[in-house]
């Protein structure tokens, strides 16, 4: 992006969620390095962030309330970014009944991005700001046995969107569709047995980065941003040609599945014996 076509950083408000996670810490410290005031929510602060962090969990009404009226009041009393980044992952196959994985999922990414951004509306809209959503590939192109994880990240795309609808005409409003990154929030679906990798190619977090920096500082809003070349090709072919990416993934998910990579996992087993019984 040239300068011509983005806002200066410098000097601008900026609150992070998830702000001591992989993606978050990165972020915020890429934009206090460039001048802006940066203040981030998590639910558990390291104290080591370059930046004030308040302690605030996403699923609980009054957590955020507090911590929100404190953020925003170290920043002097307004807000110029919102950057929802705050989420977790892990397995849950759509098969099996939703159980506490998949309430936890939709409560921290889904509803918790809607607590924190209700919560900032007012000082967004005084000060005509911009809310980046940092959804996933996920949203667009669902895999298998994460339904939980796409589902919520689908979702807070479609809150985005009614979001930009409502606060359109003051507030910008910019999702943004970053693919895997190495960071924890997998650790759990590895433990189960249902790593996606193959499936699911890593990319670098600097450049998820560029694009959060991006979604937030263009001078013109971008309604979509992708994070790299790929991205911007599977983004198109999921919106636009959904039975090709559909054929893509099943094609993938047989031959993981035949090569043995779900052995020994209790959440794949009818996802194995099916493809199996096709072989």
């Amino acid at each position: 992006m040239s300068r011509q076509n983005r806002q200066d950083v410098r000097g601008k408000r900026v609150l992070i969620t998830g702000a001591s996670g992989t993606i978050g810490r990165a972020l915020g410290a890429r934009l206090v390095a460039q001048g802006a005031q940066v203040v981030g929510l998590d639910i558990r602060p390291t104290g080591d962030e370059l930046y004030p962090v308040v302690a605030c969990d996403v699923t609980d009404d009054a957590s955020v309330t507090t911590a929100v009226e404190e953020a925003v009041g170290q920043l002097g009393g307004g807000l110029d970014i919102l950057v929802n980044n705050a989420g977790i992952g892990g397995p849950a196959p759509a098969e099996l009944p939703p159980g506490e994985e998949v309430r936890r999922q939709l409560d921290i990414n889904l509803v918790g991005t809607w607590r924190v951004t209700a919560a900032c509306v007012d000082a967004l809209v005084a000060d005509r700001g911009r809310v980046v959503m940092v959804a996933s590939r996920m949203a667009v192109l669902q895999l298998p046995l994460a339904a939980a994880y796409g589902a919520s990240k689908r979702a807070m795309v479609a809150y985005a969107d009614a979001l930009r609808h409502e606060l359109g005409t003051h507030v910008g409003v910019t999702c943004v569709y970053p693919s895997a990154v190495r960071s924890p929030i997998h650790d759990s679906t590895a433990a189960a047995g249902l790593s996606l990798e193959g499936m699911s190619s890593y990319e670098p977090l600097e450049g998820v980065v560029d694009a959060i920096v991006r979604a937030a500082m263009s001078t013109r809003v971008r309604r979509d941003v992708t994070t790299t070349r790929r991205g911007a090709l599977e983004f198109f072919i999921a919106r636009h040609l959904p039975a090709v990416s559909d054929r893509i993934v099943r094609r993938t998910l047989a031959e993981r599945a035949r090569a043995g990579a779900f052995e020994g996992a209790d959440l794949a087993v009818g996802v194995v014996r099916r493809h199996r019984e096709m072989a």
